[in-house]
């Protein structure tokens, strides 16, 4: 066998679920985390559930297993349910890393109605602060309906 593969970056397709990885590697790898260490502190944090229980960092994922991952901050939280497609250890491109999985068409919709509802709700806000004169109209307005 050569020492030199030339196929190390591609992911494994192995229909036999015998192929297994760390999760937070493959967290890594499919680039939802920059780093492992962020991967694995999302893990232990309880922001990646499989089979909808917490998980611990060296759970062993296969091909075809479903996750589910909450990313961002708490105003704009996203919750993702993904299958895992292939395993790799090589963390490539983005291309590379989006036929690592496939996201449901349930988390799909759902993800998008929350934007949506985030959309709406910033709406509601005025574009910029009133000025001088308008804030002084609002006290006014205000200090008539009493």
């Amino acid at each position: 066998m050569s020492k030199h593969n030339k196929n190390h970056n591609q992911p494994s397709h192995s229909q036999a679920n015998t192929a297994r990885m760390r999760l937070d590697k493959w967290l890594w790898a499919a680039r939802f985390y920059r780093t492992r260490t962020l991967a694995k502190e999302a893990i232990e944090s309880g922001r990646v559930h499989y089979a909808g229980s917490r998980v611990k960092t060296s759970k062993e994922i296969t091909i075809g297993d479903e996750l589910q991952i909450r990313q961002g901050s708490a105003t704009a939280m996203t919750e993702k349910t993904i299958v895992v497609e292939a395993l790799t250890s090589q963390r490539g491109n983005a291309t590379a890393a989006e036929i690592l999985y496939s996201e449901t068409e349930e988390s799909e919709e759902r993800r998008a109605y929350y934007a949506e509802q985030r959309k709406l709700a910033n709406l509601a806000r005025p574009d910029n602060k009133p000025n001088k004169k308008e804030r002084r109209d609002l006290q006014r307005f205000k200090s008539n309906q009493d």
